[in-house]
């Protein structure tokens, strides 16, 4: 995405809203980066904390305190609250001389700020108004407190905002200035908040700047009411140069054939906009051989692939494609079905069927195939659970992987909300019941017993192989009858491999120098890891080291407890045991 070559500036961009700044701000850079395969994620949580009431020379900050244990602020009537407004706006009106039409917004739209003014009044009597106008008089206030709250923004974002050495709005002239041509221009005052933290720099301009930028924006042909809507989306469209990006996307869509209003009636209100990557999108479906037609087309149709998360979401469906081997025939073909769905939410699913493919063991091929071939498929289809899958299903993980290599049209079938049936048993499940049910009967379980139902469960593979394993045990040293003996008290070690059951023999007999015939007893040894078994042995002689263990302990007990058992009854014996354990895990486990 990083590669797009660069493009020249149409006539209509030479547009120079930067020269007005530069003789008071410089100029401004900007870097777009996008990283493939990540969401763009806005979630800002807000944080509220107390603070005491700071108090400087000659004037009082009226701080927001808060406290888990104190009690309910005061409930003050209407007829209170507007003698306060009206109070308030009198001072800043009157008193400081701050434009009506600022004034009142700033009375009619800072509650906070009101109620901790009431509060410090509450007690007096007589005119609330008159109570207000008293306190405001030999206590000037911080300004820009209620100022702040009454552009939308919270205490807990405007506090850092606070400058340290002004508290009268009136010493901050340019302020004021760009804050009443904002207005004036129609942005609402809780709207202004957002473009003072994103754009910051729009606050300084000096006289006329501001209003010369939003005359540049209505000599492209855009209406006032478009421009407000663009400007709080994309506030730093006001900065600098960097506007450019946002004209060549404007002309891009209207020589498609696009109205500005249907651009400006898919913005989402709230939500900033990156124009530089939805330009770096629409210059990208070009280079992948969308025509023009073909690219209005989709657009029309699907004007989140273009505007989801300023086309982050479609740039990480494309960045997922192609890691999975995709070509850029298939994306293109990909986008001009693009199902009715959201781009993030087809992503979401498209990754989900992945992880679900990848947990029951289907080969990396092999997915990479389904998902070039089916991706449309895949991201409609909002999968079930795989454990939820297995077990409605009824069946193995080699075989739901067959199946679904076979016709991954069946995706479609264990989506959410619909109701899942078990498979009929395939002819290869049948024979393999067969070989096991024979292979326990020759063991001696009892045909169609709880017990042989329950270890045809728990057997892992054909019977062929059971009988495999089996005989592998036996040719370690023991005999059919030992063998059958140990199979009966622990179903779960012919579960294992051939080879894994014959290093795990070839451990206990030649590395902890055990007789085979031990293994009669204790059966179950061939179920655990041999680091577990190192680990433990390891811990325990440390342990009889120092003393304070029983030194002639079983093998069972040293390894067949749980962690949290041999942790508390043995390892935390010794005062230096859980760091030697933790020590032993490292060197075992980690080597």
């Amino acid at each position: 995405m990083t590669h797009l070559a660069k493009l020249t500036k149409p006539s209509i961009l030479k547009w120079v809203s930067s020269n007005i700044l530069e003789s008071h701000l410089g100029s401004s850079k900007w870097t777009f980066f996008w990283q493939a395969g990540a969401f763009h994620m806005a979630q800002n949580p807000r944080c509220y904390r107390t603070k005491r009431s700071v108090q400087t020379e000659k004037c009082e900050i009226f701080n927001e305190t808060s406290s888990a244990n104190s009690k309910k602020v005061a409930k003050f009537s209407r007829a209170t609250r507007n003698e306060a407004q009206a109070a308030l706006l009198d001072y800043l009106h009157l008193t400081r001389s701050i434009e009506f039409m600022a004034a009142e917004n700033i009375s009619n739209n800072s509650p906070r700020f009101l109620e901790k003014l009431l509060k410090r009044v509450e007690n007096e009597e007589g005119d609330i108004g008159w109570s207000i106008s008293r306190l405001l008089r030999y206590h000037p206030i911080n300004e820009f407190e209620p100022f702040f709250e009454s552009m939308g923004l919270k205490p807990s974002e405007y506090v850092s905002l606070l400058p340290r050495d002004l508290m009268f709005l009136s010493d901050d002239e340019l302020l004021l200035e760009n804050y009443n041509v904002l207005c004036n221009y129609g942005i609402a005052c809780n709207q202004i908040g957002k473009i003072y933290k994103e754009a910051k720099e729009v606050f300084l301009y000096d006289y006329g700047v501001l209003s010369s930028k939003l005359q540049a924006f209505e000599e492209l042909g855009l209406s006032q009411s478009t421009i407000v809507r663009y400007i709080v989306s994309s506030p730093y469209l006001l900065l600098g140069n960097v506007n450019v990006e946002f004209l060549q996307v404007l002309e891009k869509l209207k020589s498609f054939g696009m109205e500005i209003s249907w651009i400006e009636e898919h913005l989402l209100e709230g939500i900033t906009y990156n124009w530089k990557r939805v330009l770096g999108l629409l210059c990208l479906f070009g280079k992948m051989g969308c025509g023009k037609e073909q690219l209005a087309r989709l657009i029309i149709k699907h004007p989140g692939i273009l505007f989801e998360g300023s086309g982050d979401r479609t740039l990480s469906l494309i960045g997922f494609l192609l890691k999975f081997g995709s070509t850029v025939d298939q994306i293109r073909l990909l986008s001009l079905e693009f199902p009715q769905i959201q781009v993030g939410i087809f992503v979401w699913n498209l990754r989900q069927c992945f992880l679900f493919l990848n947990e029951i063991d289907m080969e990396v091929t092999e997915i990479g195939k389904i998902v070039c071939s089916h991706a449309l498929l895949l991201g409609s289809c909002t999968m079930k659970k795989t454990s939820t899958l297995l077990n409605k299903l009824n069946v193995g993980k080699k075989r739901l992987c067959r199946l679904i290599q076979e016709n991954p049209q069946e995706l479609k079938n264990w989506v959410l909300g619909n109701r899942v049936n078990p498979l009929p048993e395939s002819e290869e499940d049948l024979e393999s019941k067969l070989q096991k049910s024979k292979f326990l009967l020759n063991m001696g379980f009892v045909e169609n017993s709880e017990q042989m139902e329950s270890a045809i469960k728990l057997f892992q593979g054909n019977g062929g192989e059971l009988q495999e394993r089996f005989d592998c045990i036996m040719k370690a040293g023991l005999n059919q009858k030992d063998v059958f003996k140990m199979v009966k008290l622990s179903p779960e070690i012919i579960s294992q491999k051939k080879d894994v059951i014959q290093m795990k023999i070839d451990f206990f007999v030649n590395d902890l120098g055990y007789p085979v015939t031990s293994l009669v007893k204790f059966p179950s040894f061939l179920s655990f890891s041999t680091q577990r078994v190192e680990l433990r042995l390891s811990m325990y002689n440390w342990l009889k080291d120092q003393g304070v263990v029983n030194p002639k302990l079983a093998l069972r007990t040293i390894v067949a407890y749980s962690d949290k058992y041999f942790e508390n009854h043995y390892i935390n014996l010794h005062p230096n045991g859980p760091q030697v354990w933790q020590d032993l895990k490292k060197k075992i486990y980690y080597v």
